[in-house]
């Protein structure tokens, strides 16, 4: 008799409306990603498509026979995109330095800052953080410099100079574009680093204390593979930040055309009166195909990694 009454009341109109309404969030979210997908779907389908196609018809008019591969054998041939294949290669030469260094740094920095009791370690550790509220574009052009002529300090009363930093000759290198992104990205991967590492049981590191490891047996068999979501969803961050970067590529290599990554050769892609525009959805869909599969492949780490230390208990 319960159960029939249950059934009863669980089927009446304010039921209904209630579960109607715990779907719209889903809806809602469905909706977004729809909206939000167009004009990835428009590019993508665009690459497929003539010049005149371009030009003379919507993309969602698009019909199967009108698609052809022109488009992306013209940007990989070197001479009319400029060499698409060697700015990928450099892409990737930029990216990943720029995205290991700094995790495997601040990995031992967050480390140290989060269970070795050491003396300032509060106020270090409160400047490094601090160093995130430095804006990007206002050292560029002193790290360019120092990348031409090196760093000195001159002594006039000693009528003598002392090279700190000689001349490394890394201007229009991709060595000057991710050293660059290293620099900038450590505070906000030690930052980042440290919630999560400094959330980790203490009881843990006690008992692996008692058994006699050191701190590096412990950050190695311990930290490292229990941090594995946050350093995943710091490589997401970092990867994508390096790969669709503009403005730190252009002033470090931006006028030697050996050394340039994607987004520079795609800006300059259109040419003279943008004559090529029409191959640019297909480069963009080419350059924008790796960090899709790095971001896919870590994804179920991205969440809590970023939720990393915001929760203690």
């Amino acid at each position: 008799m319960s159960d029939i009454a249950v059934h009863t009341r669980g089927s009446g109109p304010i039921e209904r409306i209630y579960s109607t309404l715990r779907r719209v969030p889903t809806i809602v979210l469905w909706f977004i990603v729809i909206v939000w997908s167009l004009p990835s779907l428009s590019v993508f389908i665009n690459s497929w498509r003539t010049r005149d196609a371009q030009r003379s018809r919507s993309w969602w008019t698009t019909k199967p026979d009108e698609l052809t591969l022109d488009n992306y054998e013209s940007i990989f041939n070197s001479t009319t995109s400029g060499g698409l294949s060697n700015s990928l290669l450099n892409s990737m030469a930029i990216s990943l330095p720029a995205t290991i260094i700094p995790i495997s740094i601040a990995a031992f920095a967050a480390y140290g800052f989060a269970w070795i009791d050491f003396k300032g370690r509060k106020g270090l550790f409160i400047a490094v953080v601090s160093l995130l509220a430095i804006p990007l574009q206002v050292a560029l052009i002193p790290l360019l410099q120092l990348y031409v002529n090196g760093a000195h300090l001159t002594l006039p009363w000693l009528d003598k100079t002392i090279t700190i930093i000689p001349d490394f000759n890394l201007v229009n290198t991709t060595t000057a574009v991710w050293l660059t992104h290293t620099g900038f990205a450590m505070p906000f991967a030690i930052f980042l680093l440290h919630n999560y590492i400094s959330s980790l049981p203490r009881d843990v590191f006690e008992a692996a204390r008692i058994d006699g490891a050191d701190h590096f047996t412990i950050f190695w068999r311990l930290v490292l593979p229990l941090s594995v979501p946050v350093l995943a969803a710091f490589a997401i961050f970092q990867f994508l930040w390096t790969w669709n970067d503009y403005l730190i590529a252009n002033t470090m290599a931006g006028t030697n055309p050996d050394a340039i990554p994607t987004t520079i050769l795609i800006a300059n892609l259109a040419g003279d009166f943008g004559m090529n525009e029409h191959l640019l959805p297909a480069a963009a869909f080419v350059q924008a195909f790796v960090p899709l599969v790095v971001f896919f492949s870590l994804q179920r780490y991205f969440v809590r990694g970023i939720l990393a230390g915001s929760v203690k208990g």
